[in-house]
This record gives C-alpha cells, structure tokens and sequence, in this order.
C-alpha cells in the first residue's frame, strides 16, 4: 500500500508539475500573440500612411511639374511626333495645314450688318 501511495503521489507531482509548465508556455504563447497583433496594427497604420503619403506624391499637377523640372519633359504636338512602323523605318511628323485665308465677304450696308450683329447676340 505505501508503494501505491508514493507511486500516486509522484504521479499527482509530475501532473502538477506538468500543469504549471503548460501555463507557462500557453501565458508564453499569449505574450507573444499580443506583441505580434501590437506590431500587426503598427505595420497596418504604417501602410495607410505611406498609402496616404503615396496618393499625395502622385497627383497629376505634381508629376506634370517634375517631368517639366526635372526630366526636362514637354507635352506631345503632331509637330514633334514621330511614328515608328513595324519594320523600324520612322513615318516623318504630319504638319498642320496652314489656316485658311479669311474670305472675303461683299460689304454689306450698315443697317443689315448691325441687324445682323443685334441677332447674334
């Protein structure tokens, strides 16, 4: 019987021994988990910024500026485009026609011409 009784008394020591173990790993686990979510939300409120930060950097009056300062970049006219075929061979820019004379229209008298102006307006 006493043999018994040590055999359950160390079994009961190495159970509660056990126990306080699991609590120190699971305490262990739980620290580390809520240090992990701390530098999650961190790293989430990090990337709105820089989202924020990345919007603000992009707008088009902002990039338009750096391309005219920096890069020395100038907007596209048909007189400096130039179109390049398949083959490599480069199609010369197209001009624009010159504007047309105006037209010269018969004088007409004073009263209908400023008749003429009173119904355009």
């Amino acid at each position: 019987m006493a043999r018994l009784n040590l055999l359950l008394l160390l079994s009961v020591i190495a159970t509660a021994l056990y126990l306080v173990h699991t609590q120190y790993l699971s305490r262990q686990l739980y620290t580390e988990l809520d240090r992990t979510m701390q530098e999650t939300r961190r790293l989430e409120l990090d990337h709105d910024r820089l989202q924020v930060e990345k919007r603000a950097q992009a707008t088009p009056l902002r990039v338009e500026k750096l391309a005219k300062e920096q890069l020395q970049m100038r907007t596209t006219s048909p007189a400096i485009t130039q179109y390049v075929r398949p083959d490599g061979s480069v199609i010369p820019a197209v001009v624009a026609p010159p504007p047309a004379p105006p037209v010269n229209k018969p004088a007409a008298s004073k009263p209908a011409a400023a008749a003429a102006a009173r119904g355009q307006r």
